[in-house]
């Protein structure tokens, strides 16, 4: 059986604005993860995960590709990713095979609640390396990357794959995303190794390793209230209006900061730039009528700069979860009796380790 982990993952800073191609983001993996397991399977594959219930998603091939009995089980990001790796399977000469898909969460709690820390991505970063190794495809860390988001964009088109970037480099990353519209349009025209290959195809994209902030410990606040990412985003992208381009260039000039911040070390700026990204979405809230900022997330992060510290929504904000830096003397714990008087639960995580290189 072969076995493949991708992390979860937060935003730290750049939500919004990172849908833009080329605009710069700041994100965090996480120490839990999704588990893809992949075996030989006999007449069919079949997929078992608890977003499925009991019983297993099963497919098979006909002269279209993948069949999936859609009546029961919607198209989703697993049945996507599936189809580009038999894809890409099929134009690297490799003989086709059947396998039995097994996929485990540490993203929810025991009760399946969703905190918010990028399962879609998680698993479609999962089931891209399980299926790379399955059928020895051989793919780089960026192209295991570059094929998770083509079968992201399929399903949808407006994600910005920062999350992907997160489960699958690990670490501190900044972040920024290539057009997503023209990876779809060639997605309909291009096989998959000719648009991995077409270094125009992924102009806007970088990915750059970070440091961790230094002297300044993580905290993570779930609000108990999940958000829709998808809808968030579209509301923002219906009601851009004059002031959008100058909230690009506020957010860039914040993640830059914030960038700076964290490879000199200096604690000060770092604090600071999160202050001020946090500004930009209360702001950005305002301009399109949407509470990105909840009242929970507002007290999450009164809190932590009553303390001393800076705090923000992370994502999309409209509920899930919060992130915070503060200080290393700073009383956690005190900070953890607020929170849980106001019923937001401090998530015990912590930043996963990078993994390979970005290069």
């Amino acid at each position: 059986m072969i076995e493949f982990r991708a992390h979860g993952k937060l935003f730290v800073a750049g939500e919004y604005a990172v849908v833009e191609p080329g605009q710069p983001s700041v994100l965090i993996a996480l120490d839990r993860a999704i588990t893809a397991r992949v075996s030989e399977g006999h007449g069919s594959g079949s997929v078992h995960s608890e977003e499925y219930g009991h019983l297993p998603l099963t497919w098979t091939r006909d002269e279209d590709g993948l069949a999936l009995d859609r009546e029961h089980h919607p198209y989703d990001y697993v049945m996507a990713t599936i189809d580009l790796v038999e894809k890409l399977r099929a134009e690297r000469g490799l003989a086709p095979r059947f396998h039995d898909l097994r996929i485990e969460s540490q993203l929810d709690d025991a009760s399946g609640r969703k905190f918010g820390l990028g399962s879609s991505a998680a698993v479609t970063v999962a089931t891209v390396g399980a299926l790379d190794r399955f059928y020895g495809i051989g793919l780089s860390q960026r192209d295991r990357f570059r094929v998770a988001l083509l079968a992201t964009v399929r399903v949808n088109p407006r994600a910005s794959g920062g999350d992907l970037a997160a489960s699958t480099f690990g670490g501190w990353l900044r972040y920024s995303a290539p057009d997503r519209e023209r990876l779809v349009a060639m997605l309909d025209s291009h096989a998959v190794t000719a648009i991995l290959d077409d270094t125009d195809a992924w102009t806007g994209f970088d990915v750059q390793r970070l440091p961790a902030p230094k002297d300044l410990e993580l905290l993570v606040g779930w609000t108990g209230s999940p958000a829709s990412t998808t809808k968030l985003v579209s509301v923002v992208r219906k009601h851009r209006n004059g002031g959008y381009q100058a909230f690009l260039d506020d957010s860039r000039a914040c993640v830059d900061d914030l960038t700076a911040g964290l490879q000199t070390g200096d604690a000060a700026t770092t604090l600071d730039a999160l202050r001020r990204a946090r500004v930009l979405m209360q702001r950005l809230g305002a301009s399109v009528g949407s509470q990105i900022e909840t009242e929970r997330l507002a007290t999450l992060c009164d809190v932590v700069e009553a303390a001393g510290g800076a705090a923000k929504p992370s994502g999309a904000g409209g509920g899930d979860c919060g992130i915070a830096l503060v200080p290393a003397d700073t009383d956690l714990a005190g900070i953890h009796r607020a929170w849980e008087a106001h019923d937001i639960r401090h998530l015990s995580v912590a930043v996963q380790a990078p993994e390979g290189s970005v290069e």
